[in-house]
């Protein structure tokens, strides 16, 4: 969420960058604004009576030192009430801190100001391509060639759980073995520590990086334990450094993970949902990293870049977006996403995206960093990008790569899986 002093300090600013997300924040900002207002009021009203409290029990004990006993009680009764009335307003005080912060909880972050203005997809502006797009004799959709290679079973999945979580067979099984250990094995080259993290968060992780309160509706939910399926491994490899203090010269701080992820994708339809165009369940790596200030946009673009040679790598047709404020998510200052082109559908999917978040989620996670120069306790910046997620480049390197019957695998891919064909 938005620090309180960023929008006391930069109000206008705020509203005016707010607009690029097609929002007129001027209301709600002013709105926390007052409340702060009203809290600090509340703080210092609070504050005097302990004050007068304290006064009095330094007055009652030397009343009581010099026999005054009557006095001393009497002025007991007062400083009790004092305190009562304290407490009182403690309470006031801790309602009207939980309003603010449900207020800035429903904030989205600032965009940054290269992010363009836009309400739509159509609004994003594309600042690369690179490959060519396949010319192939006979285009078929991935399902088709699934189905055909006995490699995903989309009926088998419905038939144990329902649609949008398909059973991988065989050789597709191995394909997606092959992806994960290829995309963990490249992030290790490239500093990224790898964890085994939980796929399942509670509501604390939650609220760190933003899935909680904007996204609970996309998210399956344990009600018994109220505990949350991860929608991406970002999720949990964030929230392992909620509460920390981390020191200067540990920056940046890099971390990669595979799991699988889970999203309910509530009014998805149509050929967006198609085979694996989007699934309630599919498997990704994550990269997260966790920068100094003064750094973030320089790892945004090395983590744009790393992204950029995997697809390259893969041999897929790609564009990279530069999103406008409208398709901005909700806790982004800025996001790039790569789409790949689909051969089969003739159309481009996206298959990754790559955010800085700023101060955004560590202000909600309480992630600092000692700064040695000022001596105080800093807000660092996150970031995180899928490194990849699997379902859409599977089913790009199907159409992309059906050539004379077979599915070519990827040269990059054949130590992984043992085969060059399907």
């Amino acid at each position: 969420m938005l620090e309180l002093h960023f929008l006391r300090d930069n109000t206008q600013d705020v509203i005016n960058r707010l607009e690029k997300r097609g929002i007129d924040a001027a209301k709600m900002v002013n709105e926390i604004l007052d409340i702060d207002q009203e809290r600090k009021r509340l703080q210092g009203e609070r504050d005097e009576l302990l004050n007068q409290a304290n006064t009095m029990a330094k007055e009652i004990g030397k009343l009581f030192q010099e026999g005054n006993r009557d006095a001393a009680e009497k002025l007991k009764n007062e400083s009790g009430n004092l305190k009562a009335k304290s407490k009182e307003k403690e309470q006031v005080v801790a309602d009207v801190e939980k309003r603010l912060k449900d207020k800035l909880y429903h904030i989205p972050n600032v965009p940054n100001q290269t992010v363009p203005s836009g309400q739509t997809d159509e609004d994003n502006q594309i600042i690369k391509s690179e490959g060519d797009i396949p010319a192939l004799s006979k285009k078929k959709g991935h399902w088709e060639i699934a189905s055909q290679k006995d490699i995903i079973d989309f009926e088998l999945g419905v038939k144990i759980t329902g649609a949008g979580f398909p059973v991988y067979k065989g050789k597709g099984a191995i394909l997606q073995r092959a992806l994960i250990q290829y995309f963990l094995n490249e992030a290790g080259k490239a500093g990224y520590q790898e964890m085994q993290v939980p796929i399942v968060i509670n509501e604390a992780s939650g609220y760190g990086t933003g899935q909680l309160p904007d996204k609970e509706g996309q998210m399956y939910h344990i009600g018994n334990d109220d505990l949350y399926l991860i929608p991406t491994a970002e999720v949990p490899l964030t929230n392992i450094y909620r509460d920390s203090i981390v020191k200067e010269e540990e920056f940046p701080i890099k971390l990669t993970g595979y799991t699988p992820c889970f999203r309910r994708e509530a009014g998805s339809y149509g050929k967006d949902v198609k085979g694996l165009n989007r699934l309630h369940q599919f498997d990704k790596v994550e990269i997260v990293q966790i920068a100094h200030p003064s750094k973030s946009y320089e790892v945004l673009m090395e983590m744009r870049n790393y992204i950029e040679n995997l697809i390259s790598d893969l041999g897929l047709p790609f564009r990279i977006l530069n999103l406008c404020g409208g398709d901005l998510g909700f806790t982004a200052a800025q996001t790039f996403d790569f789409e790949v082109y689909s051969a089969g559908q003739e159309r481009w999917l996206e298959v990754s995206s790559v955010s800085n978040f700023e101060t955004y989620q560590s202000n909600r996670l309480k992630l600092r960093y000692k700064d040695k120069a000022s001596k105080k306790n800093k807000l660092a910046h996150t970031l995180n990008g899928s490194a990849l997620a699997l379902p859409r480049i599977v089913a790009t390197i199907l159409e992309n790569n059906y050539i004379d019957g077979n599915i070519i695998i990827p040269e990059v891919l054949r130590p992984y899986t043992g085969f060059d064909k399907i």
